[in-house]
């Protein structure tokens, strides 16, 4: 009854792609179709009323034959080799996997079953080499990841447990997020621009950038990106495979730190050839005070710069290094610059490696300094003695001016002080009305001598504020005329027997920016010396000039003059010159006149005869700066 059917089954059996063997209950082969034939290498007639274990390897016979049993009593459809792998077994003794559909069906009352064959030898095989690439990729040491370029943002697809475990990320927060996250809040990394724009034109990148563990923690990452193009040449993702660089970058920077400390240290460092001793490396330091060039000196050995010493006492020197008996040697020797000049140094000579080689590093120290350290100590010494010796002097003379001042006060003070009390005393006998010449006589010489003591006390005063820079000056503007008067005024009272002062002409359109008083007192000071210093009947000379810039004041008399080995100390403190000794005075008026005209950006000078008279000029700015 099978055979009736014949023609259907056959068109049916060749429209399946996959291998058909319809078998009957007891495991024997009743048809296949083409395909069957080209999957297990036999004819047709070889396949027909043969054990279905013609197509099974020998190691799983027995249970096949067991599942068979079963699958029939079930009934059901079912299909193998996705779960558990099933193999076949061609002609020529070749076991391949295969997936296998069993169809249980009966008809006129016999039960078959088809089975459904599918040669899944090429499948397999690519499983097999995701699986290998996926192992290689999750055993990889370097962190990858792979984005989706054909997403928005380009979004994490895959990553793999190194990269996981270098940057403590979670599966959540690493999947279908931009891996920019990886840089934090530090996004304006120079080479970032770099990878932006090769992702944005789909081409490789490697940068070395900052990144950043999700602790905070930042470690430097090489991260090199390439593109995955289909076979239109679409970019359709990127793979970025990154290395945790950090300690190489730590040894990078310790390296250009040291490097640097090579190039900038003031020191001359000099690294040469053990063999041919010839200058490998130089630092700047010893470029800048050897005079040569690094290029020059690499064709130098050290005695080109050691005029003194010759190879055989050079070759003895380092002899100890090479045979190892100690670890360094220190000496001291001349250099000569490439100018010819020479200078002493103390060398610092020892053994090091450079990249697996040999080589002499020379530390060298300029002691020009230290040479000279005796003579520099014998003229500070000197300059010592000197100072004290300056020092002791001012002390003496200082000493000697509050000797000098003393007896100047005691004088100054004690013959008006007696004046002032023989005149009071004398004033007390003259009550009658015939006596009041007498009485005015005394009044006079008591205002006098008080005056005298007023102005003492203001000259002490002066000197105390300008030592201590307390001297405020008050600035205003006057006429040159209203000072003149009243300085010529006071002084009149002073004047002795048949004196003259000779008024300044045309000075009444002459006005000054300066401090009034202090110009007042300057005036005063001069003008007093000269009425003081001038006999009776001498006659007192004022001129005024003035310019766009400054005003001189002159006064000349025709007194006693200052004696010309006294002349130089005029202005010193307290210095009187030795032919006024007996008439009264402080010594310090002129010094007082010197300190405020050179406060105000003035002048004084002066010139005089013995027996013949004395001019003062003083020169004053006509406006304060």
């Amino acid at each position: 009854m099978f055979q009736q059917d014949q023609e259907i089954f056959n068109i049916l059996l060749e429209t399946v792609s996959e291998g058909v063997i319809i078998v009957d209950n007891h495991q024997k082969i009743m048809e296949v179709n083409t395909a069957t034939k080209d999957i297990f290498g036999y004819a047709k007639e070889e396949f027909t009323g043969k054990d279905l274990n013609l197509l099974i390897p020998s190691d799983y016979h027995n249970i096949h034959t067991k599942y068979f049993e079963k699958f029939v009593k079930r009934g059901k459809r079912r299909k193998m080799g996705e779960a558990i792998d099933i193999y076949g077994l061609k002609k020529d003794g070749t076991i391949f996997p295969v997936e296998v559909e069993l169809n249980p069906f009966s008809i006129y009352n016999k039960t078959y079953v088809i089975a459904l064959i599918k040669d899944v030898s090429e499948k397999k095989e690519i499983e097999k080499n995701l699986m290998l690439r996926t192992k290689a990729l999750e055993s990889a040491r370097n962190g990858i990841l792979i984005t989706d370029a054909s997403k928005y943002d380009n979004p994490v697809i895959y990553f793999n447990s190194a990269f996981q475990n270098l940057t403590g990320y979670s599966d959540s927060e690493i999947l279908n997020h931009n891996c920019r996250f990886l840089q934090g809040k530090d996004r304006d990394q120079k080479p970032l621009k770099k990878l932006r724009e090769a992702i944005k034109n789909g081409e490789s990148c490697q940068a070395t950038l900052r990144n950043y563990k999700k602790d905070g923690t930042m470690f430097w990452n090489d991260l090199y990106v390439f593109p995955i193009t289909n076979s239109n040449g679409m970019v359709t993702n990127f793979i970025g495979i990154q290395n945790d660089v950090t300690l190489r970058k730590k040894v990078e920077d310790e390296r250009h730190h040291l490097s640097t400390i090579f190039d900038e240290s003031l020191n001359e460092i000099y690294v040469f050839d053990i063999e041919t001793l010839k200058f490998i490396n130089v630092n700047y330091g010893a470029q800048k005070n050897i005079g040569y060039s690094l290029k020059e000196l690499k064709k130098m050995t050290p005695l080109d710069i050691k005029p003194n010493d010759n190879k055989v006492e050079f070759k003895n020197t380092i002899d100890v290094l090479l045979k190892k008996n100690v670890e360094k040697v220190e000496f001291e020797t001349i250099h000569q610059r490439k100018d010819g000049t020479k200078y002493p140094v103390e060398v610092h000579l020892q053994l090091s490696k450079l990249a697996e080689k040999n080589v002499f590093v020379a530390i060298i120290l300029d002691i020009t300094e230290r040479k000279d350290y005796t003579k520099k100590l014998e003229n500070k010494v000197e300059e010592r003695t000197q100072q004290l010796k300056t020092a002791l002097g001012k002390e003496k003379e200082l000493n000697e001016l509050k000797t000098k001042f003393l007896s100047l006060v005691s004088h100054e003070f004690k013959t008006p002080l007696s004046g002032i009390l023989t005149s009071s005393q004398l004033l007390s006998k003259y009550q009658l009305t015939e006596h009041q010449e007498k009485r005015n006589k005394h009044i006079k010489t008591i205002t006098d001598k008080v005056h005298f003591l007023n102005n003492i006390l203001n000259d002490f005063l002066s000197i105390e504020k300008l030592e201590t820079g307390k001297v405020n000056y008050t600035f205003n503007h006057f006429k040159l005329s209203k000072v003149v008067n009243e300085v010529v005024y006071n002084s009149n009272m002073l004047l002795k027997e048949n004196q003259h002062i000779n008024y300044p002409e045309n000075i009444d359109d002459l006005s000054l920016y300066q401090d009034e008083k202090i110009i007042q007192l300057i005036f005063s000071n001069l003008l007093h010396n000269a009425i003081k210093y001038s006999p009776e009947g001498a006659v007192i000379d004022l001129h005024i000039k003035q310019d766009r810039k400054f005003t001189s004041l002159t006064i000349k008399d025709n007194g006693i003059g200052i004696p010309e080995k006294d002349q130089k100390n005029i202005f010193k403190r307290y210095f009187r010159a030795e032919n006024v000794i007996n008439t009264q005075g402080t010594g310090i008026g002129l010094n007082i006149a010197k300190n405020h005209l050179e406060n105000l950006g003035g002048s004084i000078q002066f010139k005089s005869k013995e027996n013949i008279g004395t001019t003062f000029i003083i020169t004053i700015p006509n406006t304060a700066k």
